[in-house]
Protein backbone atom coordinates (compact mmCIF):
# COMPACT_ATOMS: atom_id res chain seq x y z
CA UNK A 1 0.00 0.00 0.00
CA UNK A 2 1.32 3.41 -0.95
CA UNK A 3 0.33 6.53 0.96
CA UNK A 4 1.19 10.19 0.69
CA UNK A 5 0.37 12.59 3.52
CA UNK A 6 -0.08 16.29 2.85
CA UNK A 7 -0.76 18.89 5.58
CA UNK A 8 -3.67 21.25 4.94
CA UNK A 9 -4.65 24.53 6.64
CA UNK A 10 -6.35 24.51 10.05
CA UNK A 11 -4.63 21.33 11.27
CA UNK A 12 -6.06 19.01 8.63
CA UNK A 13 -4.29 16.20 6.82
CA UNK A 14 -4.95 14.77 3.38
CA UNK A 15 -3.79 11.18 2.96
CA UNK A 16 -3.74 9.74 -0.56
CA UNK A 17 -3.99 5.94 -0.75
CA UNK A 18 -3.19 3.42 -3.45
CA UNK A 19 -4.15 -0.07 -2.29
CA UNK A 20 -3.00 -3.10 -4.37
CA UNK A 21 -5.69 -5.01 -6.31
CA UNK A 22 -5.00 -8.24 -4.41
CA UNK A 23 -6.19 -6.58 -1.21
CA UNK A 24 -9.42 -5.66 -2.97
CA UNK A 25 -9.79 -9.29 -4.07
CA UNK A 26 -9.45 -10.39 -0.44
CA UNK A 27 -11.94 -7.72 0.70
CA UNK A 28 -14.46 -8.95 -1.90
CA UNK A 29 -14.21 -12.53 -0.57
CA UNK A 30 -14.79 -11.24 2.96
CA UNK A 31 -17.72 -9.08 1.81
CA UNK A 32 -19.36 -12.09 0.14
CA UNK A 33 -19.04 -14.01 3.39
CA UNK A 34 -20.58 -11.22 5.48
CA UNK A 35 -23.45 -10.53 3.12
CA UNK A 36 -24.15 -14.23 2.62
CA UNK A 37 -24.45 -14.74 6.37
CA UNK A 38 -26.93 -11.88 6.71
CA UNK A 39 -28.98 -12.34 3.52
CA UNK A 40 -31.74 -14.92 3.19
CA UNK A 41 -31.40 -16.64 -0.18
CA UNK A 42 -33.88 -19.34 -1.17
CA UNK A 43 -32.19 -22.72 -1.56
CA UNK A 44 -29.03 -21.79 0.36
CA UNK A 45 -28.11 -22.02 4.01
CA UNK A 46 -26.82 -18.80 5.73
CA UNK A 47 -23.26 -18.09 4.57
CA UNK A 48 -23.36 -20.53 1.64
CA UNK A 49 -24.81 -18.41 -1.18
CA UNK A 50 -22.18 -17.72 -3.87
CA UNK A 51 -21.35 -14.26 -5.14
CA UNK A 52 -23.23 -14.59 -8.43
CA UNK A 53 -26.44 -15.49 -6.58
CA UNK A 54 -26.01 -12.67 -4.05
CA UNK A 55 -25.54 -10.16 -6.84
CA UNK A 56 -28.81 -11.26 -8.44
CA UNK A 57 -30.57 -10.74 -5.08
CA UNK A 58 -28.82 -7.60 -3.84
CA UNK A 59 -27.74 -5.90 -7.04
CA UNK A 60 -24.57 -6.02 -9.16
CA UNK A 61 -22.60 -3.34 -7.25
CA UNK A 62 -23.49 -4.11 -3.62
CA UNK A 63 -20.67 -6.60 -3.01
CA UNK A 64 -18.02 -4.36 -4.56
CA UNK A 65 -19.30 -1.35 -2.62
CA UNK A 66 -19.23 -3.35 0.62
CA UNK A 67 -15.69 -4.53 -0.09
CA UNK A 68 -14.41 -1.06 -0.97
CA UNK A 69 -15.98 0.52 2.14
CA UNK A 70 -14.36 -2.10 4.38
CA UNK A 71 -11.01 -1.79 2.61
CA UNK A 72 -11.03 2.00 2.90
CA UNK A 73 -11.75 1.83 6.64
CA UNK A 74 -9.13 -0.88 7.20
CA UNK A 75 -6.48 1.02 5.23
CA UNK A 76 -7.18 4.29 7.03
CA UNK A 77 -6.96 2.66 10.47
CA UNK A 78 -3.74 0.93 9.48
CA UNK A 79 -2.08 4.22 8.52
CA UNK A 80 -3.34 5.89 11.70
CA UNK A 81 -1.71 3.15 13.79
CA UNK A 82 1.59 3.11 11.89
CA UNK A 83 1.90 6.91 11.85
CA UNK A 84 0.77 7.29 15.48
CA UNK A 85 -1.89 9.78 14.39
CA UNK A 86 -4.98 10.22 16.55
CA UNK A 87 -7.65 11.91 14.40
CA UNK A 88 -10.03 14.38 16.02
CA UNK A 89 -12.84 13.61 13.58
CA UNK A 90 -13.96 10.88 11.21
CA UNK A 91 -12.27 11.19 7.81
CA UNK A 92 -13.87 12.67 4.74
CA UNK A 93 -13.25 10.02 2.08
CA UNK A 94 -13.27 10.43 -1.70
CA UNK A 95 -12.76 7.27 -3.80
CA UNK A 96 -11.47 7.94 -7.32
CA UNK A 97 -10.86 4.35 -8.49
CA UNK A 98 -12.50 1.13 -7.33
CA UNK A 99 -12.43 -1.54 -10.02
CA UNK A 100 -11.61 -5.22 -9.74
CA UNK A 101 -8.14 -5.97 -11.02
CA UNK A 102 -6.94 -2.43 -10.41
CA UNK A 103 -5.54 -0.62 -7.33
CA UNK A 104 -8.11 1.10 -5.11
CA UNK A 105 -7.30 4.81 -5.13
CA UNK A 106 -8.84 7.20 -2.61
CA UNK A 107 -8.01 10.15 -0.40
CA UNK A 108 -9.00 10.77 3.21
CA UNK A 109 -9.06 14.22 4.79
CA UNK A 110 -9.03 14.31 8.57
CA UNK A 111 -8.76 16.82 11.41
CA UNK A 112 -5.75 16.15 13.64
CA UNK A 113 -4.18 17.70 16.70
CA UNK A 114 -2.67 21.04 15.70
CA UNK A 115 1.06 21.67 15.63
CA UNK A 116 1.86 24.13 18.39
CA UNK A 117 5.09 26.12 18.26
CA UNK A 118 6.54 26.85 21.66
CA UNK A 119 7.97 30.25 22.46
CA UNK A 120 9.88 31.13 25.60
CA UNK A 121 8.42 29.46 28.66
CA UNK A 122 11.11 29.55 31.35
CA UNK A 123 13.01 32.83 31.02
CA UNK A 124 10.36 35.01 32.60
CA UNK A 125 11.26 38.02 34.73
CA UNK A 126 8.63 37.70 37.44
CA UNK A 127 9.00 35.87 40.74
CA UNK A 128 6.73 34.51 43.48
CA UNK A 129 4.89 37.12 45.52
CA UNK A 130 4.35 36.11 49.13
CA UNK A 131 1.79 38.14 51.05
CA UNK A 132 3.00 38.94 54.58
CA UNK A 133 0.94 37.81 57.55
CA UNK A 134 0.06 40.55 60.04
CA UNK A 135 -1.75 40.67 63.37
CA UNK A 136 -5.02 41.75 61.72
CA UNK A 137 -5.12 38.51 59.74
CA UNK A 138 -4.47 36.47 62.87
CA UNK A 139 -7.26 38.30 64.70
CA UNK A 140 -9.64 37.68 61.81
CA UNK A 141 -9.09 33.91 61.97
CA UNK A 142 -9.41 34.06 65.75
CA UNK A 143 -12.75 35.84 65.38
CA UNK A 144 -13.90 33.17 62.93
CA UNK A 145 -13.04 30.47 65.46
CA UNK A 146 -14.95 32.36 68.15
CA UNK A 147 -17.88 32.80 65.80
CA UNK A 148 -17.98 29.04 65.33
CA UNK A 149 -18.52 28.60 69.08
CA UNK A 150 -20.94 31.48 69.45
CA UNK A 151 -24.37 30.99 70.99
CA UNK A 152 -27.65 32.60 69.99
CA UNK A 153 -29.23 34.39 72.94
CA UNK A 154 -32.80 35.72 72.93
CA UNK A 155 -33.18 39.52 72.69
CA UNK A 156 -35.90 41.21 74.74
CA UNK A 157 -34.51 44.59 75.80
CA UNK A 158 -34.03 46.27 72.42
CA UNK A 159 -35.19 46.40 68.83
CA UNK A 160 -33.73 44.47 65.92
CA UNK A 161 -30.41 45.45 64.37
CA UNK A 162 -28.14 44.18 61.64
CA UNK A 163 -26.62 40.71 62.13
CA UNK A 164 -29.44 39.67 64.48
CA UNK A 165 -31.05 36.29 63.83
CA UNK A 166 -34.77 36.71 63.31
CA UNK A 167 -37.85 34.67 62.50
CA UNK A 168 -40.65 36.59 60.80
CA UNK A 169 -44.09 36.01 59.37
CA UNK A 170 -45.32 38.23 56.57
CA UNK A 171 -48.17 38.75 54.15
CA UNK A 172 -47.84 40.72 50.93
CA UNK A 173 -50.55 42.17 48.70
CA UNK A 174 -50.80 44.13 45.48
CA UNK A 175 -53.82 46.44 45.32
CA UNK A 176 -55.16 44.57 48.32
CA UNK A 177 -54.88 41.15 46.66
CA UNK A 178 -52.43 38.47 47.93
CA UNK A 179 -49.95 37.14 45.34
CA UNK A 180 -48.08 33.86 44.95
CA UNK A 181 -44.96 33.67 47.09
CA UNK A 182 -45.88 36.83 48.96
CA UNK A 183 -46.50 35.29 52.38
CA UNK A 184 -44.91 33.02 54.93
CA UNK A 185 -45.80 31.92 58.48
CA UNK A 186 -42.20 31.36 59.51
CA UNK A 187 -39.18 32.74 57.66
CA UNK A 188 -35.72 32.65 59.33
CA UNK A 189 -33.16 35.22 58.22
CA UNK A 190 -30.05 37.09 59.32
CA UNK A 191 -30.87 40.77 59.24
CA UNK A 192 -28.72 42.83 56.90
CA UNK A 193 -28.05 40.06 54.38
CA UNK A 194 -30.81 41.25 52.04
CA UNK A 195 -32.09 37.72 51.54
CA UNK A 196 -35.49 38.99 50.47
CA UNK A 197 -36.37 42.06 48.39
CA UNK A 198 -33.68 44.76 48.53
CA UNK A 199 -34.69 47.23 51.26
CA UNK A 200 -37.17 44.81 52.88
CA UNK A 201 -35.05 44.19 55.96
CA UNK A 202 -34.39 47.91 56.47
CA UNK A 203 -38.00 48.24 57.65
CA UNK A 204 -37.31 45.73 60.45
CA UNK A 205 -34.51 47.71 62.07
CA UNK A 206 -35.58 48.77 65.59
CA UNK A 207 -38.65 46.54 65.63
CA UNK A 208 -39.11 44.61 68.89
CA UNK A 209 -40.02 40.95 69.21
CA UNK A 210 -43.78 40.47 68.85
CA UNK A 211 -44.35 43.78 67.05
CA UNK A 212 -45.84 44.17 63.59
CA UNK A 213 -44.73 46.67 60.96
CA UNK A 214 -46.38 47.58 57.66
CA UNK A 215 -44.76 49.19 54.64
CA UNK A 216 -44.80 49.48 50.85
CA UNK A 217 -41.88 48.36 48.73
CA UNK A 218 -41.08 48.31 45.01
CA UNK A 219 -39.72 45.12 43.47
CA UNK A 220 -36.49 45.64 41.48
CA UNK A 221 -36.71 45.82 37.69
CA UNK A 222 -34.62 42.63 37.34
CA UNK A 223 -36.56 40.58 39.91
CA UNK A 224 -36.59 36.87 39.05
CA UNK A 225 -40.41 36.73 38.91
CA UNK A 226 -41.33 38.74 35.83
CA UNK A 227 -44.86 39.58 36.98
CA UNK A 228 -43.47 41.40 40.02
CA UNK A 229 -40.77 43.44 38.34
CA UNK A 230 -41.03 47.16 39.19
CA UNK A 231 -44.34 46.46 40.96
CA UNK A 232 -45.32 48.03 44.31
CA UNK A 233 -46.46 45.67 47.07
CA UNK A 234 -47.70 46.21 50.62
CA UNK A 235 -46.32 44.00 53.39
CA UNK A 236 -47.38 43.32 56.95
CA UNK A 237 -44.49 41.75 58.88
CA UNK A 238 -44.44 40.36 62.43
CA UNK A 239 -41.14 39.77 64.24
CA UNK A 240 -41.76 36.40 65.95
CA UNK A 241 -38.25 35.66 67.27
CA UNK A 242 -35.11 37.73 67.76
CA UNK A 243 -31.69 36.47 68.81
CA UNK A 244 -28.15 37.84 68.80
CA UNK A 245 -24.92 35.94 68.37
CA UNK A 246 -22.66 36.02 71.44
CA UNK A 247 -19.10 34.84 70.81
CA UNK A 248 -16.94 33.56 73.68
CA UNK A 249 -14.22 35.97 74.88
CA UNK A 250 -10.76 35.65 73.38
CA UNK A 251 -8.89 34.35 76.41
CA UNK A 252 -6.89 31.37 77.63
CA UNK A 253 -10.04 29.35 78.33
CA UNK A 254 -11.16 29.74 74.74
CA UNK A 255 -7.70 28.69 73.52
CA UNK A 256 -7.98 25.50 75.59
CA UNK A 257 -11.39 24.75 74.07
CA UNK A 258 -10.13 24.68 70.47
CA UNK A 259 -6.99 22.56 70.84
CA UNK A 260 -3.96 21.63 72.87
CA UNK A 261 -3.15 25.19 73.84
CA UNK A 262 -2.58 26.49 77.33
CA UNK A 263 -2.77 30.16 76.49
CA UNK A 264 -4.28 32.50 73.94
CA UNK A 265 -0.77 33.47 72.82
CA UNK A 266 -0.02 29.82 71.95
CA UNK A 267 -3.19 29.68 69.85
CA UNK A 268 -2.29 32.90 68.05
CA UNK A 269 1.22 31.61 67.36
CA UNK A 270 -0.23 28.48 65.76
CA UNK A 271 -2.69 30.53 63.70
CA UNK A 272 0.14 32.71 62.44
CA UNK A 273 2.16 29.61 61.52
CA UNK A 274 -0.75 28.21 59.50
CA UNK A 275 -1.41 31.52 57.80
CA UNK A 276 2.23 31.76 56.79
CA UNK A 277 2.11 28.22 55.36
CA UNK A 278 -1.06 29.15 53.49
CA UNK A 279 0.65 32.24 52.13
CA UNK A 280 3.52 30.16 50.76
CA UNK A 281 1.12 27.66 49.21
CA UNK A 282 -0.95 30.47 47.68
CA UNK A 283 2.21 32.09 46.33
CA UNK A 284 3.23 28.82 44.67
CA UNK A 285 -0.18 28.45 43.00
CA UNK A 286 -0.16 32.05 41.78
CA UNK A 287 3.40 31.65 40.53
CA UNK A 288 2.41 28.47 38.69
CA UNK A 289 -0.54 30.24 37.06
CA UNK A 290 1.69 33.09 35.89
CA UNK A 291 4.19 30.63 34.38
CA UNK A 292 1.35 28.88 32.52
CA UNK A 293 -0.04 32.16 31.22
CA UNK A 294 3.44 33.29 30.12
CA UNK A 295 4.12 30.04 28.26
CA UNK A 296 0.72 30.01 26.54
CA UNK A 297 1.00 33.68 25.54
CA UNK A 298 4.33 32.99 23.82
CA UNK A 299 3.13 29.88 21.98
CA UNK A 300 1.55 29.98 18.54
CA UNK A 301 -1.07 27.56 17.21
CA UNK A 302 -3.97 27.49 14.79
CA UNK A 303 -6.75 25.97 16.90
CA UNK A 304 -9.28 23.77 15.09
CA UNK A 305 -12.94 24.43 15.85
CA UNK A 306 -13.52 20.84 16.96
CA UNK A 307 -11.26 21.27 20.01
CA UNK A 308 -12.77 24.63 20.92
CA UNK A 309 -16.31 23.28 20.54
CA UNK A 310 -15.41 20.34 22.77
CA UNK A 311 -14.06 22.64 25.48
CA UNK A 312 -17.19 24.81 25.25
CA UNK A 313 -19.25 21.70 25.99
CA UNK A 314 -17.02 20.91 28.98
CA UNK A 315 -17.52 24.44 30.32
CA UNK A 316 -21.26 24.15 29.77
CA UNK A 317 -21.36 20.89 31.73
CA UNK A 318 -19.33 22.49 34.53
CA UNK A 319 -21.99 25.22 34.72
CA UNK A 320 -24.82 22.67 34.84
CA UNK A 321 -23.12 20.86 37.73
CA UNK A 322 -22.52 24.11 39.62
CA UNK A 323 -26.15 25.13 39.21
CA UNK A 324 -27.36 21.69 40.30
CA UNK A 325 -25.32 21.94 43.51
CA UNK A 326 -27.17 25.20 44.24
CA UNK A 327 -30.54 23.64 43.46
CA UNK A 328 -31.00 25.80 40.35
CA UNK A 329 -32.08 24.45 36.97
CA UNK A 330 -30.36 25.59 33.81
CA UNK A 331 -33.73 26.69 32.43
CA UNK A 332 -34.33 28.98 35.41
CA UNK A 333 -30.78 30.32 35.20
CA UNK A 334 -31.14 31.22 31.53
CA UNK A 335 -34.53 32.76 32.19
CA UNK A 336 -33.14 35.10 34.83
CA UNK A 337 -30.28 36.13 32.52
CA UNK A 338 -32.62 36.33 29.51
CA UNK A 339 -30.09 34.31 27.52
CA UNK A 340 -30.13 31.24 25.30
CA UNK A 341 -27.81 28.25 25.23
CA UNK A 342 -26.24 29.74 22.09
CA UNK A 343 -25.54 32.96 24.03
CA UNK A 344 -23.75 30.95 26.72
CA UNK A 345 -21.62 29.13 24.15
CA UNK A 346 -20.63 32.41 22.53
CA UNK A 347 -19.56 33.73 25.95
CA UNK A 348 -17.66 30.53 26.75
CA UNK A 349 -15.74 30.49 23.47
CA UNK A 350 -12.90 32.96 24.25
CA UNK A 351 -12.13 31.17 27.52
CA UNK A 352 -12.43 27.80 25.79
CA UNK A 353 -9.84 28.88 23.22
CA UNK A 354 -7.52 29.96 26.03
CA UNK A 355 -7.98 26.67 27.88
CA UNK A 356 -7.28 24.54 24.80
CA UNK A 357 -4.17 26.55 23.95
CA UNK A 358 -2.95 26.15 27.53
CA UNK A 359 -3.47 22.36 27.41
CA UNK A 360 -1.55 22.09 24.16
CA UNK A 361 1.23 24.35 25.41
CA UNK A 362 1.80 22.32 28.56
CA UNK A 363 1.74 19.11 26.53
CA UNK A 364 4.55 20.42 24.31
CA UNK A 365 6.58 21.57 27.34
CA UNK A 366 6.13 18.12 28.87
CA UNK A 367 7.62 16.58 25.72
CA UNK A 368 10.57 19.01 25.82
CA UNK A 369 11.15 18.30 29.51
CA UNK A 370 10.70 14.55 29.13
CA UNK A 371 7.91 14.40 31.72
CA UNK A 372 6.14 11.04 31.75
CA UNK A 373 3.53 9.29 33.87
CA UNK A 374 3.91 5.63 34.89
CA UNK A 375 1.00 3.23 34.50
CA UNK A 376 0.89 2.83 38.28
CA UNK A 377 -0.12 6.49 38.68
CA UNK A 378 -2.92 6.06 36.15
CA UNK A 379 -4.17 2.90 37.85
CA UNK A 380 -4.17 4.69 41.21
CA UNK A 381 -6.43 7.38 39.75
CA UNK A 382 -8.77 4.80 38.25
CA UNK A 383 -8.98 3.08 41.63
CA UNK A 384 -9.94 6.42 43.15
CA UNK A 385 -12.52 6.93 40.39
CA UNK A 386 -14.08 3.53 41.14
CA UNK A 387 -14.60 4.62 44.72
CA UNK A 388 -15.71 8.18 43.96
CA UNK A 389 -18.07 7.32 41.08
CA UNK A 390 -19.38 3.95 42.26
CA UNK A 391 -22.94 5.25 41.75
CA UNK A 392 -22.23 6.85 38.37
CA UNK A 393 -21.35 4.09 35.96
CA UNK A 394 -21.27 6.34 32.90
CA UNK A 395 -18.48 8.50 34.38
CA UNK A 396 -16.64 5.43 35.66
CA UNK A 397 -16.86 3.78 32.25
CA UNK A 398 -15.19 6.85 30.72
CA UNK A 399 -12.27 6.86 33.15
CA UNK A 400 -11.75 3.11 32.62
CA UNK A 401 -11.77 3.51 28.81
CA UNK A 402 -8.69 4.16 26.71
CA UNK A 403 -9.90 7.72 26.13
CA UNK A 404 -10.38 8.26 29.87
CA UNK A 405 -6.99 6.77 30.72
CA UNK A 406 -5.41 9.13 28.22
CA UNK A 407 -7.24 12.03 29.88
CA UNK A 408 -5.89 10.99 33.28
CA UNK A 409 -2.35 10.55 31.94
CA UNK A 410 -2.38 13.92 30.18
CA UNK A 411 -3.79 15.70 33.23
CA UNK A 412 -1.14 14.27 35.56
CA UNK A 413 1.57 14.94 32.99
CA UNK A 414 0.62 18.60 32.70
CA UNK A 415 0.44 19.00 36.47
CA UNK A 416 3.90 17.46 36.90
CA UNK A 417 5.25 19.67 34.15
CA UNK A 418 4.10 22.83 35.92
CA UNK A 419 5.52 21.63 39.24
CA UNK A 420 8.82 20.84 37.54
CA UNK A 421 9.00 24.35 36.07
CA UNK A 422 8.40 25.86 39.50
CA UNK A 423 10.96 23.62 41.19
CA UNK A 424 13.56 24.36 38.49
CA UNK A 425 13.08 28.09 39.01
CA UNK A 426 13.42 27.70 42.78
CA UNK A 427 16.59 25.66 42.33
CA UNK A 428 18.03 28.39 40.11
CA UNK A 429 17.11 31.07 42.69
CA UNK A 430 18.28 29.73 46.07
CA UNK A 431 17.73 33.12 47.74
CA UNK A 432 13.99 32.93 47.06
CA UNK A 433 11.81 31.54 49.89
CA UNK A 434 10.94 27.87 49.45
CA UNK A 435 7.37 27.25 48.30
CA UNK A 436 6.29 23.85 49.65
CA UNK A 437 2.85 22.35 49.14
CA UNK A 438 0.62 22.30 52.18
CA UNK A 439 -0.23 18.59 51.95
CA UNK A 440 3.23 17.03 51.93
CA UNK A 441 3.62 17.71 48.21
CA UNK A 442 0.63 15.46 47.49
CA UNK A 443 -0.26 15.32 43.79
CA UNK A 444 -3.67 16.71 42.92
CA UNK A 445 -6.18 14.12 41.79
CA UNK A 446 -6.90 13.92 38.07
CA UNK A 447 -10.43 12.53 38.54
CA UNK A 448 -11.78 14.42 41.55
CA UNK A 449 -12.45 17.84 40.07
CA UNK A 450 -15.45 19.48 38.46
CA UNK A 451 -13.47 19.73 35.22
CA UNK A 452 -12.73 16.00 35.28
CA UNK A 453 -16.40 15.18 35.85
CA UNK A 454 -17.45 17.50 33.04
CA UNK A 455 -14.84 16.01 30.69
CA UNK A 456 -16.07 12.53 31.51
CA UNK A 457 -19.68 13.57 31.03
CA UNK A 458 -18.93 15.06 27.62
CA UNK A 459 -16.55 12.19 26.75
CA UNK A 460 -13.70 14.39 25.57
CA UNK A 461 -10.57 13.35 23.76
CA UNK A 462 -7.87 15.19 25.67
CA UNK A 463 -5.75 17.30 23.27
CA UNK A 464 -2.65 16.33 25.22
CA UNK A 465 -3.16 12.65 24.44
CA UNK A 466 -2.89 13.18 20.69
CA UNK A 467 0.54 13.16 19.15
CA UNK A 468 1.23 15.38 16.16
CA UNK A 469 1.84 13.74 12.82
CA UNK A 470 4.91 14.12 10.69
CA UNK A 471 4.33 16.93 8.24
CA UNK A 472 4.13 16.05 4.55
CA UNK A 473 5.46 12.52 5.11
CA UNK A 474 5.44 9.97 2.29
CA UNK A 475 5.47 6.28 3.19
CA UNK A 476 5.22 2.95 1.37
CA UNK A 477 4.20 -0.36 2.82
Amino acid sequence: MQTTTTPLPNSRLQIDFEVPPERLDKAIVQAVGRLSRHTRVSGFRPGKAPRIVLERVLGPTVILDEAVDALVEESFREVMRESDIAPLTSPEVEVSQAEEGKPVIFKATVQVRPNLKLGDFDSFGFKPEIKPVDETMVEKVLDELRDGQARLDPVSDRGAKKEDYAVISFAGTRDGVPFDGGSSDRMPLVLGNDRLIPGFEDHLMGVAKGDTVEFDIVFPADYQEETLRSQTAHFSVTLKELREKIAPPADDEFAKSVGKFETLDELKAELRKRLEANALDHARHEFSDKIIEYAAANATVDLPDVLIDQEVEVMHDELRSALARQGVTEEAYLKVLTKTEEDLHAEFRPQAEKRVKTLLTLTEIAKVKGVDVPDSAIEAEITQARSRYADNQSLLKYFESERGRNYIKSTIRRSRTVEQLVDEWLAAHPDSPRLPHLEDNAEASAVSTSSAEASASVGVTDPGSLETSAASATSKS
